[in-house]
């Protein structure tokens, strides 16, 4: 598994929480690329939640539904990832035929550099979409809807692809991700040991 840059700097996860210091705009410089990035993904929720008063063939409400699922998963992993936070990830196969996955962030360059809203738009609308699936995952399970099950577990995979993707572009490899989260709480035990030992 590989993680390159485009440039010299990674893009941070959450742009407008971890850097005060930079400028940068609140406008959205790419509103066709925000607009997909949640259509596809939100028309996918509504004709799931919808279906049943919008036609009566499940196979129709199916089909609409993984085609929009389809949709989105292209879009945002072909377009809006680029656009709007500058990252991208793919699989490319080598001369010896061994597949690698390939996770790339871009650094900001004041031009090139996603505004703060469009980050948010970007991680919100893919953290929050895969989570609703999951609870409708369990919604079905519970009212025995087992004929929605694929079309829900569709839901989950390619939008969970797309998070996870996004989310190994942002942090890098496992081994950062672990070590992200040691230091995280290393920290974290560090205050508590240091607020304990003021008070006493």
């Amino acid at each position: 598994m590989m993680r390159q840059s485009f440039n010299d700097d990674e893009v941070s996860l959450f742009d407008a929480q971890e850097d005060g210091t930079r400028s940068r705009k609140k406008k959205i410089k790419h509103p066709v690329a925000s607009f997909f990035h949640l259509f596809f993904r939100v028309s996918a929720i509504l004709v799931y939640l919808l279906c049943e008063y919008l036609s009566n063939s499940f196979i129709a409400c199916m089909v609409t539904i993984i085609l929009l699922l389809s949709c989105d998963f292209w879009t945002v992993k072909n377009v809006t990832g680029r656009l709007m936070v500058g990252l991208r990830w793919w699989n490319q196969i080598d001369d010896d035929g061994k597949s690698h996955w390939v996770f790339e962030s871009r650094k900001d360059t004041g031009k090139q550099s996603s505004s703060d809203a469009e980050s948010r738009i970007f991680w919100l609308g893919l953290i929050i979409c895969p989570v609703i699936w999951v609870i409708f995952a369990f919604t079905t399970l519970f009212s025995f809807g087992i004929k929605w099950l694929a079309v829900v577990i569709m839901g989950i995979v390619l939008q969970g692809a797309n998070l996870y993707g996004y989310i190994r572009c942002k942090v890098g490899t496992r081994s950062n991700l672990k070590n992200m989260a040691t230091s995280y709480f290393g920290r974290q035990f560090l205050k508590q040991a240091m607020t304990k030992e003021e008070e006493t």
